[in-house]
């Protein structure tokens, strides 16, 4: 039913905090959480021997254009026979946020910041995350260090992990980085102030390049998936974006990659338990070769990521159009990652998806409460102390993070429905080109080109094949659940 009353951007705030609580997700803090941060005044900070002062290095940071929770920071060096250096600095959020604080407690239940449109439910107090704990520019932060040395190819040669203090010489924002790279913009302003830091990110990204190469051969998975975001203007949304990605995205993946399977090597090493990032060899494979037949290709009849990745990207090549509605398909499919923990001794179930044998998340503290977990964990085993968590209690945690960061995902899928919703609203009676995304008992669905959303053909016949181009008209929108309506149209 169409609402005559034009919704706003307070509209999507009420909904995203009211699907926060009914997914079992606090939107707010405790009044014992902002008794807490009201207490801090600086940065954590510690001295000694182990703690490296690694300050004066061409460090930056590479992240969105409005992120403001700075979680790493990289830089490099040439070595010898095209061998590259690559350090990683992830902030060191444990110096203030200590285990079992009142912060901690809430970083906790939540496991993560989400991400809507409308408003960000941080998984730290701002204070904090885009304060105190964060790497910003020109601030000295404390940070856990993952030394990389990578030999001409792309292989690692060579990896440790420390303790250091760094700081922030030019933050800047993927979108103009990568235009920078592909030659379609000059070289950021902050980065151009900075002597030196042009070749810094050269040499990031050609590595990153040979990273990227290194995975896919190993059977790393090409997928790309439909998550537009609304632009606002004051309280009106004005536009819906896909976010494309792109070689400075690709940089900062590939870093990040690299450095949670370090962490995990390192922990494993020194006879650690770790929470582990997994997404397991898929159960539903013959599936998965159901697919591939359909579009005249065949799959081993045992899982295999080589070939599965070979499929998918002559489909990407082939068809780029539909390929978001393909990669949703297998990622279903596959089965969503979940974490897991690993035991001393262990044997690694792996990731799927990125073909590694050992992967943990360490990169983002800020966001993500397995990160603070891992860090804790790895600042326990650089000291030869006891480990933060029991096997019990990271075995507990592993089962909640994975249902909370499951909940987390549905409260964003559930508000990009609302916020296509809210700007289609004015919208009824218009046309749209789009393609059939899905046909079942449940109906058909189909997603228009522009703005990129996503609805039910109401009068949709099972005639329809999914990947169908149809012409469709807007007939109904609800912002407060999500729906929109189409109907079809003549050409």
């Amino acid at each position: 039913m169409q609402n005559n009353q034009r919704h706003q951007r307070s509209d999507l705030v009420r909904l995203a905090t009211r699907a926060m609580s009914e997914r079992g997700l606090q939107p707010e803090f405790s009044a014992a959480v902002t008794q807490q941060v009201a207490a801090f005044h600086t940065a954590g900070d510690e001295a000694g021997a182990a703690i490296r002062d690694l300050t004066q290095l061409l460090w930056c940071s590479i992240d969105n254009d409005d992120s403001r929770d700075l979680d790493q920071l990289t830089v490099s060096e040439v070595l010898e026979h095209g061998a590259v250096k690559l350090l990683v600095a992830i902030a060191d959020v444990d110096a203030l946020v200590k285990k079992g604080s009142a912060i901690d407690e809430h970083a906790r239940i939540n496991t993560t910041s989400v991400y809507t449109s409308a408003r960000i439910f941080p998984m730290l107090p701002e204070r904090l995350s885009t304060d105190l704990t964060s790497l910003n520019l020109h601030q000295d932060r404390l940070a856990l260090v993952t030394e990389m040395v990578f030999s001409a190819d792309g292989s690692l040669v060579s990896s440790d992990l420390y303790r250091a203090r760094v700081r922030n010489q030019a933050q800047l924002a993927y979108d103009a980085v990568s235009a920078w790279i592909e030659g379609e913009g000059a070289l950021p302003v902050a980065a151009a102030a900075v002597p030196g830091m042009e070749a810094q990110l050269r040499t990031q990204d050609a590595a990153a390049q040979l990273l990227r190469a290194r995975r896919h051969a190993e059977g790393s998975l090409e997928l790309e998936t439909f998550q537009p975001r609304a632009v606002f203007e004051g309280e009106q949304v004005v536009d819906i974006r896909q976010q494309e990605q792109n070689r400075a995205r690709q940089l900062i993946e590939e870093v990040m990659i690299a450095t949670n399977g370090c962490t995990a090597r390192y922990l494993a090493a020194r006879g650690a338990a770790s929470l582990r990032r997994v997404v397991r060899s898929p159960e539903r494979w013959l599936r998965i070769v159901g697919v591939a037949k359909d579009y005249g290709e065949s799959l081993p009849s045992e899982p295999d990521s080589k070939a599965l990745e070979a499929f998918l990207a002559k489909r990407h090549q082939a068809d780029p159009l539909r390929f978001p509605d393909l990669s949703l398909v297998i990622v279903k499919l596959m089965g969503r990652g979940e974490y897991v923990l690993e035991a001393p001794g262990a044997a690694p179930i792996g990731h799927f998806g990125l073909a590694v044998r050992d992967y943990t998340h360490s990169t983002a503290p800020n966001r993500r409460f397995p990160d603070l977990i891992t860090s804790r964990m790895l600042k326990a085993a650089l000291t030869g102390h006891a480990p933060a968590y029991s096997i019990a209690e990271l075995a507990e945690l592993a089962a909640h993070c994975t249902r909370q960061e499951d909940a987390a995902q549905k409260v964003e899928r559930q508000m990009r429905k609302s916020e296509a919703a809210l700007l289609l609203e004015s919208r009824i009676g218009q046309r749209f080109d789009a393609l059939v995304t899905g046909s079942g008992t449940d109906g058909v669905w189909v997603r228009v080109f522009s703005p990129p959303a996503e609805g039910k053909l109401v009068n949709g016949s099972a005639a329809l094949k999914v990947g169908e181009k149809v012409h469709v008209k807007l007939v109904s929108t609800n912002v407060e659940r999500g729906f929109i309506d189409f109907v079809l149209a003549g050409a």
